[in-house]
Protein backbone atom coordinates (compact mmCIF):
# COMPACT_ATOMS: atom_id res chain seq x y z
CA UNK A 1 0.00 0.00 0.00
CA UNK A 2 1.36 3.43 -0.85
CA UNK A 3 1.93 5.79 2.04
CA UNK A 4 -0.43 8.39 0.54
CA UNK A 5 -3.31 5.92 0.66
CA UNK A 6 -2.66 5.20 4.34
CA UNK A 7 -2.57 8.92 5.14
CA UNK A 8 -5.82 9.55 3.25
CA UNK A 9 -7.47 6.62 5.00
CA UNK A 10 -6.34 7.92 8.41
CA UNK A 11 -7.59 11.44 7.64
CA UNK A 12 -10.97 10.04 6.54
CA UNK A 13 -11.19 7.97 9.74
CA UNK A 14 -10.39 11.00 11.93
CA UNK A 15 -12.90 13.26 10.21
CA UNK A 16 -15.54 10.53 10.34
CA UNK A 17 -14.83 9.96 14.03
CA UNK A 18 -15.33 13.64 14.87
CA UNK A 19 -18.58 13.75 12.88
CA UNK A 20 -19.86 10.70 14.74
CA UNK A 21 -18.84 12.29 18.04
CA UNK A 22 -20.76 15.46 17.12
CA UNK A 23 -23.77 13.33 16.10
CA UNK A 24 -23.73 11.47 19.40
CA UNK A 25 -23.52 14.66 21.48
CA UNK A 26 -26.27 16.39 19.50
CA UNK A 27 -28.57 13.38 19.68
CA UNK A 28 -28.18 12.88 23.44
CA UNK A 29 -28.68 16.57 24.20
CA UNK A 30 -31.65 16.72 21.80
CA UNK A 31 -33.46 13.76 23.33
CA UNK A 32 -32.84 15.08 26.84
CA UNK A 33 -34.14 18.51 25.85
CA UNK A 34 -37.28 17.11 24.26
CA UNK A 35 -37.93 15.03 27.38
CA UNK A 36 -37.51 18.11 29.57
CA UNK A 37 -39.89 20.07 27.37
CA UNK A 38 -42.54 17.36 27.55
CA UNK A 39 -42.18 17.28 31.33
CA UNK A 40 -42.62 21.04 31.49
CA UNK A 41 -45.69 20.76 29.28
CA UNK A 42 -47.18 18.19 31.62
CA UNK A 43 -46.50 20.46 34.56
CA UNK A 44 -48.18 23.36 32.75
CA UNK A 45 -51.24 21.20 32.07
CA UNK A 46 -51.44 20.22 35.73
CA UNK A 47 -51.07 23.88 36.75
CA UNK A 48 -53.90 24.87 34.42
CA UNK A 49 -56.16 22.16 35.80
CA UNK A 50 -55.44 23.36 39.34
CA UNK A 51 -56.27 26.97 38.36
CA UNK A 52 -52.68 28.13 38.90
CA UNK A 53 -50.56 30.35 36.67
CA UNK A 54 -49.56 28.19 33.70
CA UNK A 55 -48.83 30.52 30.79
CA UNK A 56 -45.11 31.10 31.37
CA UNK A 57 -44.52 27.43 32.11
CA UNK A 58 -46.34 26.43 28.94
CA UNK A 59 -44.40 28.95 26.88
CA UNK A 60 -41.13 27.71 28.34
CA UNK A 61 -42.18 24.14 27.50
CA UNK A 62 -42.86 25.17 23.91
CA UNK A 63 -39.44 26.81 23.60
CA UNK A 64 -37.63 23.83 25.12
CA UNK A 65 -39.45 21.29 22.91
CA UNK A 66 -38.68 23.30 19.76
CA UNK A 67 -35.05 23.64 20.79
CA UNK A 68 -34.83 19.87 21.28
CA UNK A 69 -36.39 19.21 17.89
CA UNK A 70 -33.95 21.62 16.24
CA UNK A 71 -31.02 19.87 17.90
CA UNK A 72 -32.41 16.54 16.76
CA UNK A 73 -32.48 17.84 13.19
CA UNK A 74 -28.86 18.92 13.54
CA UNK A 75 -28.00 15.44 14.83
CA UNK A 76 -29.58 13.89 11.74
CA UNK A 77 -27.55 16.21 9.51
CA UNK A 78 -24.33 15.25 11.31
CA UNK A 79 -25.16 11.54 10.96
CA UNK A 80 -25.73 11.94 7.22
CA UNK A 81 -22.40 13.77 6.89
CA UNK A 82 -20.64 10.98 8.79
CA UNK A 83 -22.12 8.21 6.64
CA UNK A 84 -21.17 9.78 3.32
Amino acid sequence: MPINFKIKKFIFFCSNFFLLKKWFIFSVVALTTVGLGISLLGEAIVAKLEQRSWFLLGTMALVVINTGLSLLGKAVIERIKASS
